[in-house]
């Protein structure tokens, strides 16, 4: 039988269901300072630089990296499913390259499953504040959903990736669910640096 087409009433009752009024949180950024203000602190404390080495889990003397890279890279996201019989392995695409493409793959997920989103990125010169994953859901050029994860802070460690697991979601079901979902991610911080932005799409099929 051929997947029926949601009328223009059935999607925006798909994107009431979604729409999240829930209000910002009132989150205010620290003050930032570089790698070298941090080392200069109390620098002549050796029991004070071992602390902040072991908090930073870093040594400002071991970071090392390509002077000419960003200072965050998101290298990849995969697709985790969980919990689900016969669920394909873990899908894993590529950011480093042409993102152009993306959005002509599709992830392809069973109606249903529960899964989780993957981000692999690398911090590799100075501390990073605020790392926020946001992502919007689209069909036919309407809006679904919008969801915002806060990442977290983090110290500079090029030679080793930072992995951001996001929570368990669940993907829609039933006939009229049921079709091709675009997706704009984006990896920001408390500047409002846009270090990534891509689009991707997402299939949800009866089945595997």
């Amino acid at each position: 039988m051929a997947e029926q087409e949601p009328t223009p009433e059935q999607m925006a009752a798909m994107a009431a269901d979604n729409d999240d009024d829930t209000p910002p949180i009132n989150y205010k950024a620290p003050a930032k300072k570089t790698l070298q203000e941090i080392s200069e602190m109390d620098k002549d404390d050796e029991s004070l630089r071992k602390y902040k080495e072991t908090l930073l889990g870093f040594s400002s003397a071991e970071v090392t990296a390509d002077p000419n890279a960003p200072n965050v890279q998101v290298t990849k996201m995969t697709l985790v499913v969980c919990n689900a019989e016969n669920a394909p392995k873990d899908v894993v695409i590529d950011l480093t390259g042409n993102l152009v493409e993306l959005k002509n793959n599709p992830f392809v997920l069973k109606e249903g499953v529960e899964y989780k989103i993957k981000i692999s990125f690398k911090v590799n010169k100075e501390i990073v504040s605020g790392l926020r994953y946001c992502q919007q859901s689209y069909r036919k050029g309407i809006k679904l959903d919008k969801s915002d994860y806060m990442v977290g802070s983090y110290g500079p460690r090029p030679a080793q990736e930072y992995e951001f697991l996001t929570t368990m979601e669940e993907a829609p079901k039933g006939m009229i669910a049921r079709g091709t979902y675009n997706i704009k991610s984006k990896f920001t911080d408390d500047d409002k640096h846009d270090h990534l932005s891509w689009e991707w799409s997402l299939t949800i099929k009866k089945d595997w």
